[in-house]
């Protein structure tokens, strides 16, 4: 029988969480409804640069309607923070958008979320981005 350090569960849970925060970063370029839901939480609060707050049902709506379409997206700078079954993800996401009725745009966003274990699984919880 094999030992698992703290260390390395730790390393296990920040692999998880980055895995989960990626596949997050590619349903918005490509987005799938029903891998969407599995990845968000019910109860998401998910907030825009703008101000806006929007429910999972809202945030994953737009991403499948093209009213929110993102056409590529970059991240850097990432940090992963674990706490038990919560954790947070910290980076800088840059990307091109082009929204259903608006001009193509360049974004440049720092972003916090907030992961949460539910089911087995780490669920994006909450997210709030800020213009730089």
């Amino acid at each position: 029988m094999a030992l698992v350090t703290p260390t390395a569960n730790a390393a296990d849970e920040t692999a998880a969480i980055e895995a989960a925060a990626e596949q997050l970063r590619a349903l918005m370029v490509d987005p799938d409804k029903a891998k969407l839901e599995a990845l968000i939480a019910p109860e998401l609060s998910y907030g825009h640069s703008s101000g806006q707050v929007d429910t999972r049902e809202r945030f994953v709506d737009d991403l499948m309607s093209g009213a929110s379409d993102f056409l590529s997206i970059d991240i850097s700078e990432q940090s992963v923070q674990a706490a038990g079954d919560t954790a947070i993800v910290r980076h800088t996401l840059t990307g091109d958008t082009h929204n259903k009725g608006k001009d193509p745009a360049k974004v440049n966003l720092r972003i916090l979320q907030i992961w949460q274990h539910q089911g087995g699984d780490w669920q994006l919880l909450a997210r709030q981005a800020v213009r730089l």
